[in-house]
């Protein structure tokens, strides 16, 4: 009997690779090649679900509601940072065990139950608790959440190298983006528009609806047809661990790569404080939900061409994010320096936001894909861990750096920032291009 369903899958898969032999595999092996189509598409379901589940417990918006609502609003501060780093630090350590199992995808699906687990722990906290019992509870489940999150981060990018063509990566994360941002637009506009305070009762629901999210998430995942890898490790995976960060001083073009990614931390860091001067200029009630919507729709609209151009260049993506980044902070810095933070009117924030949230998408995307191809085998799991694990180190201390200076002034925040943005952009001109390598 023949599989329509695999035929059907086939046929999904040439559209999206819009060639007529949609299998034209660049760097992985002709068994990996015959399972492509599937693979991205359990993969691609995978993203979404994450994406929606990350609408739903968004440090910025949901968990910082909550803190106040259970009655901890002191540890507000802690969410962003946590969500952040708590992912990225210990993944070198988390690397060396990953790089010992030849499959591994088992590491993306423990993790995503893992964060199923710790979302439904502060739903939990959220209901039985109270005060900063409550809030302790949520602070304590973001930890863990986080350092799933950290074994899916570093199995990801992995598993993608082995199961997807260098050609084909970049559109395999911006239509996961687009999508995603579709249907957070949607979400968006069902849950939160003009609701009011909807009360504990619906962000506990919203908790188990994510945590649901990745559960279904974890087990498409495990769908994935991944062949045995390359293997390796030391005796011990914290020495292996710090052994990897000899990458920074022996391979330079990853150490380059490292600068440049450090460098374009401006287009996450600025976003709060283009919200922070929509509040100072304007009180008008429904303002988050326009911004919710922004960085939504920024996603939904730009993702898929920023994928599209990332599998030709994603150095040139890496490029024009950090430009358009850059450019829309100096503006907005310079504007609100010289006129007023309440120049150009209501809307000229949440505009100059969905601009920077379109340059985001670029950097994002470009240099995920960047490190993706620039590496295979066990390197590529390395330069992973090692990358985030330094990033996340970074983003505290510039986090805190950004937190200091806003006391100083948000203006000056954003042209630091927009002035980061800009050395970025020079040092991605000078990374060299692996996209196309053959």
């Amino acid at each position: 009997m023949p599989d329509n369903r695999g035929d059907t899958i086939d046929q999904l898969y040439s559209l999206v690779a819009n060639e007529e032999d949609a299998r034209v595999c660049k760097d992985i092996p002709e068994e990996a090649c015959r399972e492509v189509p599937r693979n991205f598409f359990l993969i691609l379901a995978s993203n979404v679900l994450t994406k929606l589940g990350d609408l739903l417990i968004s440090p910025k918006t949901v968990l910082a509601w909550l803190m106040s609502a259970v009655g901890a609003p002191a540890l507000v501060a802690w969410l962003v940072p946590i969500r952040e780093s708590g992912s990225m630090v210990p993944q070198m350590v988390i690397a060396a065990w990953v790089r010992r199992k030849a499959v591994r995808k088992w590491f993306w699906t423990l993790g995503s139950v893992g964060q199923a687990t710790s979302v439904v722990a502060m739903a939990a906290s959220v209901r039985f608790l109270e005060g900063y019992a409550a809030g302790s509870g949520i602070i304590i489940a973001l930890i863990a959440f986080s350092l799933a999150r950290g074994f899916c981060s570093v199995a990801m990018k992995d598993v993608q190298g082995k199961c997807i063509p260098k050609t084909r990566r970049g559109r395999l994360s911006g239509l996961a983006t687009t999508i995603g941002g579709t249907l957070t637009v949607i979400m968006t506009a069902l849950l939160f528009w003009d609701r009011g305070d909807p009360g504990l009762e619906f962000y506990t629901v919203l908790l188990l609806l994510a945590g649901g999210l990745w559960i279904i998430a974890g087990l498409l995942f495990a769908g994935v047809q991944e062949f045995e890898g390359e293997t390796g490790g030391g005796s011990n995976a914290l020495s292996q661990a710090f052994h990897s960060l000899s990458l920074l001083k022996n391979d330079a073009p990853f150490r380059h790569f490292v600068i440049t990614r450090a460098l374009l931390l401006c287009s996450a860091l600025a976003s709060p404080y283009f919200v922070v001067l929509a509040q100072k200029a304007s009180d008008v009630g429904w303002m988050l939900g326009v911004f919710l919507l922004a960085s939504s729709l920024a996603s939904s609209l730009s993702a898929s061409f920023w994928g599209w151009m990332a599998d030709a260049s994603s150095r040139s993506v890496m490029i024009r994010g950090a430009a358009m980044a850059s450019g829309v902070c100096l503006v907005v810095g310079i504007i609100a320096l010289i006129w007023g933070t309440d120049a150009g009117g209501t809307w000229f924030y949440p505009i100059a936001f969905f601009v920077l949230g379109i340059a985001h998408a670029g950097v994002r995307l470009g240099r995920k894909t960047y490190l993706v191809d620039m590496a295979g085998g066990n390197k590529r799991t390395d330069y992973t861990a090692v990358s985030n694990t330094v990033i996340g180190i970074l983003l505290l201390v510039v986090g805190g750096l950004t937190a200091w200076l806003s006391t100083l002034s948000e203006i000056f925040v954003i042209l630091v920032l927009g002035l980061m943005g800009a050395m970025g952009m020079v040092s991605a001109v000078r990374l060299r291009e692996v996209t196309t390598d053959e």
